[in-house]
């Protein structure tokens, strides 16, 4: 009973606190809701779709940033507190769906598509363009001195290199064991386990020759540093998608169209660029989201 109680009021604090936010960049309430998750990319993205719409169609964006991480924005939107927010297809599919992972990126689509749709009356937009997935990093110096650009090929080299990954990558089955196992990736000292704060720092102090980051981080363009391809599509597709309610689609019907605008806009590269901008530059983010969707032709 202690337990009901005190979960009744978790969720009656949320449901007030995202209620009384309800406020555009002007200070007044709009008619769209977006939210993004609690990290510098999504609130690039979550500004990103906001002013779209605000650009597009006669209507006026609610933004709520840094709302929670998947689940507290999969639950905002099936109770209608949200109307938008961009997910991740790969995350959308093995964490909230419980699926097992599957590497085509169109087929997961499809199914996050139709199950989004059955289960919980939303619509999987077309994807940005490019995708936040698990990423093998290395210098850029390495890169051209060895002119690899994918896993496969730097394979011949890993006996000679120092790998230097979270716990959470090393442990995991579907972290390095698996992709090791699948590129032949041998190494002559066992990996260094480390703190992923910790990793850009010592791949250019040359304290390690690989990592294991994420394929927008911020730091990949700002250090000069090279993702490998996955060349043999190991790791599962984590496209940046937007998920909007579908009736808020049926209410607003112009809103379909500006959203489809953003489709293949984006790609990892440019996600890089932009990450950067906000974490290493310290831009402002309605600057740095309306100055790349002018270079895009978005904007009006």
């Amino acid at each position: 009973m202690k337990k009901f109680w005190i979960l009744s009021i978790l969720v009656c604090v949320m449901t007030v606190a995202i209620a009384s936010c309800n406020v555009n960049s002007s200070g007044a309430a709009g008619n769209i809701v977006v939210a993004s998750k609690d990290f510098t990319e999504q609130d690039i993205l979550g500004e990103l779709l906001a002013q779209q719409i605000e650009d597009t169609t006669d209507l006026t964006v609610t933004r709520r940033p840094r709302l929670g991480g998947s689940f507290v924005c999969h639950n905002a939107i099936l109770a209608g507190q949200v109307d938008a927010y961009i997910e991740y297809t790969g995350t959308a599919f093995t964490a909230i769906l419980k699926q097992e992972p599957i590497n085509d990126p169109k087929v997961v689509h499809e199914k996050l598509k139709e199950a989004y749709s059955d289960q919980f009356n939303l619509e999987v937009m077309p994807s940005l363009g490019f995708e936040n997935t698990f990423a093998m990093i290395i210098r850029g110096e390495d890169a051209e001195r060895y002119n690899i650009q994918t896993l496969s090929e730097s394979a011949q080299y890993t006996p000679e290199w120092r790998g230097g990954f979270g716990y959470e990558f090393v442990e995991r089955e579907d972290g390095l064991p698996g992709l090791a196992k699948t590129y032949g990736l041998n190494f002559a000292q066992s990996p260094k386990t480390m703190d992923l704060g910790l990793i850009y720092q010592a791949l250019i102090e040359k304290q390690v020759d690989i990592v294991a980051g994420n394929s927008t981080d911020g730091q990949i363009s700002r250090l000069g540093l090279v993702v490998l391809e996955d060349d043999k599509k190991y790791f599962p597709p984590y496209e940046a998608t937007p998920i909007v309610r579908k009736e808020t689609l049926a209410k607003y019907p112009q809103l379909k169209t500006a959203i489809n605008q953003l489709s293949g806009k984006i790609t990892a590269d440019e996600m890089r660029k932009l990450n950067n901008l906000v974490e290493g530059e310290s831009r402002d983010i309605q600057t740095v989201v309306r100055e790349f969707r002018q270079s895009q032709g978005l904007s009006s």
